[in-house]
């Protein structure tokens, strides 16, 4: 895919995407979005790629939605009347003109293989901040700034940043975010729980690449992308036997995996020499994470 509004670097397993319209602040359009979804859904086949960190060129991440956009700013078809019913069948072609880009987005994050990072260099603001909430760890530079401004223009929170942000911060505090919709120094939004962690600009990519290796590095691909899903998936389930079901077969499937090499490792004293690959997964992991209420769209 070529691409026009991001650009990929890979260097020693770890893929960085960076928004990439600087003269536009990285501002949001439906084909970053397209780009951006096929990013993190064709990552799950390359085992070249063990971490993604997400960021922005030059000194914003996302200024959020492009405005400048004719129509609807969206790229929503204002002449649908959609109902709750018409969702049933997110990849049903007769709504794909009602969905939420930024929603496209975080649902292939949400089902991504490999840990995501954002590394919020600058301004991260609307879809720019909903975006980086479905990630795995946000580092902010100390300059930075991030808010989920929507209710200053008359709409509502998206990317399902809904979903994602009461788990981060609480509910109280995400509709205090959400209806204040401030945009917040890098300190207020660690205090708040925003972001993980807050460095100076200059360190701000070598910290996130020492996440990378501290999460990836000499580690099995498949318990990586395992143990991410189970993280994202089991505390949502309404009882714990739902998630020892899980927990079962994945230990093990992992046990008679990487785990042979892994306990091998250990009692010799030696580094593992890990095997499996995160393209082929266990039988049960498509039927797991494609299961209701759950969506995982091929790559296009």
């Amino acid at each position: 895919m070529e691409f026009q509004t991001i650009r990929h670097d890979l260097n020693d397993g770890i893929l960085t995407i960076t928004l990439n319209r600087p003269e536009q602040l990285n501002a949001f359009t439906v084909t970053m979005a397209e780009e951006l979804e096929h990013s993190f859904r064709a990552v799950n086949d390359k085992d070249s790629v063990r971490a993604v960190i997400v960021t922005g060129a030059d000194r914003a991440f996302c200024a959020g939605m492009d405005l400048s956009r004719k129509g609807n700013v969206f790229g929503l078809d204002e002449e649908l009347t959609p109902g709750l019913g018409d969702m049933a069948d997110l990849d049903d072609p007769a709504i794909a003109a009602v969905r939420d880009t930024g929603g496209r987005c975080t649902l292939a994050i949400h089902d991504c293989r490999k840990p995501i990072i954002a590394a919020i260099n600058g301004a991260a603001v609307g879809i720019g901040a909903t975006m980086t909430l479905a990630m795995d760890r946000r580092l902010m530079s100390a300059s930075a700034r991030i808010g989920l401004v929507f209710g200053r223009i008359g709409i509502v929170p998206e990317a399902c940043s809904t979903w994602y942000l009461p788990r981060l911060v609480g509910p109280s505090a995400a509709l205090d975010l959400v209806l204040r919709a401030d945009i917040l120094d890098a300190e207020a939004a660690l205090a708040v729980g925003l972001v993980d962690e807050v460095h100076p600009g200059e360190d701000l990519m070598t910290q996130a690449v020492a996440v990378a290796d501290s999460w990836t590095r000499g580690r099995s691909p498949v318990a990586v992308a395992l143990s991410r899903q189970m993280v994202r998936r089991n505390g949502t389930l309404a009882h714990p036997s739902e998630a020892h079901r899980i927990d079962s077969l994945a230990m093990f499937w992992t046990s008679v995996g990487d785990g042979k090499e892994g306990v091998a490792a250990f009692l010799e004293k030696r580094k593992p020499d890990f095997q499996g690959r995160a393209s082929t997964m266990p039988d049960f992991y498509n039927d797991w994470v494609t299961g209701p209420g759950s969506h995982s769209a091929p790559v296009r």
